[in-house]
């Protein structure tokens, strides 16, 4: 398993370092294609959202150097942040995708959202043509552990989300949210949710700005909303109890002079402010003013955190099925390894066996039926017993990943079998010249 992956989240990084490793959407396709080409990369696949950005790879041999794909890709030394990066390998690898896929590793510990983004991420990897054999393989067994992490424990059951907090946040600035409204800038997911909640407690109106008018307009349709063209913000936002941002924008869009405004248009009645995008789309600095409340992702962050000890069972309950289903991952991927050497082998021995009956076949003579079953059974079970120490060494040594390299080498070398990898080489063009599919052009 050559697997290598290194990220940041909400965890190791305060929001003002996600900032810098955050990936936009649209580029998000240019960010895998480039991690694809970089030297040693096999496979790849990028997740980032407003708690993480993850890089993972299938290197060769474990080999590539993701710090160094850091170094150019985003145009910056990463040593200032390395002790905010995490770095796994191997089964670590593994391990750290199956819990990030069953929500284990979310800022909510049971949230759905984060399974769809990592589906997200890898439908990417997916279309740019990044993803292939063992990172597919993966990916679909993280998929079916999420399943099986939801089906088998209770530890999304009352999950607190995000909206759940901006509800109860809400609730405590303005006492209750009847005939409140609600202004959503940028129409992503996890605005549209929490807009849903405030609504179902009572907010009763809604506004939606977004660069592109037609996202907003299908959103606020959704809510019985109005939409607003995205260069009237700054005009309309002040109608607005609560605002909810998620754009995408690479700099603060609301800045202190901006709630100045806000506020004397409506009067100091006060004004509540969800900033749940990576970069911030709120400068830190509005939160000074008297009548705005401003929470990004870190203040909610801390919100949930203080909500989550009850599902603690829960959650060990689920890191259990997960560490099982990494040994049985594992254990498949390194019985792969070892199947190329096996059929290798079984085809060179039945072509032994085969040349030695023709070889002397003219000096047997003619032979009756009963004789030619009696040579194919005998010489069947000498290539049988020849064959049954190394097939059972080679899968012996699958079991054990230190020794399963060293272990197939040797077989080969024994028996004189051609490279799996030259194998295919070889074939390729033939493969290719036919047009059939699944050729590379």
């Amino acid at each position: 398993m050559n697997f290598v992956l290194i990220g940041v989240n909400h965890q190791t990084a305060p929001l003002d370092v996600r900032e810098q490793f955050a990936i936009s959407e649209a580029r998000l396709p240019e960010a895998v294609k480039c991690l694809a080409s970089y030297p040693g990369v096999e496979e790849a696949m990028i997740v980032s959202t407003c708690n993480r950005v993850e890089m993972l790879a299938r290197t060769v041999n474990g080999t590539a150097d993701l710090q160094g794909f850091v170094r150019q890709f985003y145009g910056f030394d990463p040593g200032p942040y390395r002790q905010y990066m995490y770095e796994y390998h191997e089964r670590d690898a593994v391990r750290h995708v199956f819990r990030v896929a069953s929500s284990l590793d979310s800022m909510v510990v049971g949230e759905p959202q984060i399974l769809g983004q990592v589906k997200e991420a890898y439908a990417t990897a997916r279309a740019v043509g990044a993803v292939n054999s063992q990172l597919d393989a993966l990916l679909t067994r993280a998929f079916a552990v999420a399943k099986r992490v939801r089906n088998e424990t209770a530890v999304a059951t009352s999950a607190v989300s995000i909206a759940s907090v901006a509800v109860d946040l809400a609730k405590k600035i303005f006492g209750n949210l009847q005939g409140k409204s609600v202004y959503l800038v940028g129409a992503g997911k996890m605005s549209e949710l929490a807009a849903r909640h405030l609504l179902a407690h009572g907010a009763e109106h809604i506004y939606v700005a977004n660069r592109t008018y037609d996202r907003a307009l299908a959103l606020a349709t959704k809510f019985k909303g109005e939409a607003i063209p995205f260069e009237q913000l700054y005009e309309t936002v002040s109608r607005a109890d609560i605002v909810i941002t998620s754009t995408g924008a690479p700099h603060a869009i609301f800045r202190k002079e901006h709630g100045e405004k806000f506020l004397s248009r409506r009067r100091n009645r006060p004004m509540f402010f969800i900033d749940i995008a990576v970069p911030r789309d709120i400068d830190p600095e509005m939160n000074k003013l008297d009548g705005v409340f401003v929470y990004d992702i870190d203040d909610l962050q801390q919100v949930v955190s203080s909500h989550v000890a009850d599902r603690r069972v829960e959650a060990d309950r689920a890191e259990a099925i997960v560490q099982l289903e990494v040994d049985k991952f594992q254990a498949r991927l390194q019985t792969l390894d070892v199947v190329p050497t096996i059929v290798s082998l079984q085809e060179h021995l039945e072509t032994v066996r085969q040349a030695e009956i023709d070889r002397v076949r003219g000096r047997l003579g003619a032979m009756s039926p009963e004789q030619e079953l009696a040579v194919e059974a005998l010489t069947r079970g000498i290539i049988n017993k020849i064959m049954h120490t190394p097939i059972t060494t080679l899968k012996s040594a699958a079991r054990e990943s230190s020794e399963a390299t060293t272990v197939i080498d040797l077989v080969r070398k024994l028996f004189g079998l051609r490279d799996a990898k030259v194998s295919a080489e070889r074939d390729e063009p033939d493969t290719v010249a036919s047009g059939k599919p699944g050729a590379r052009n």
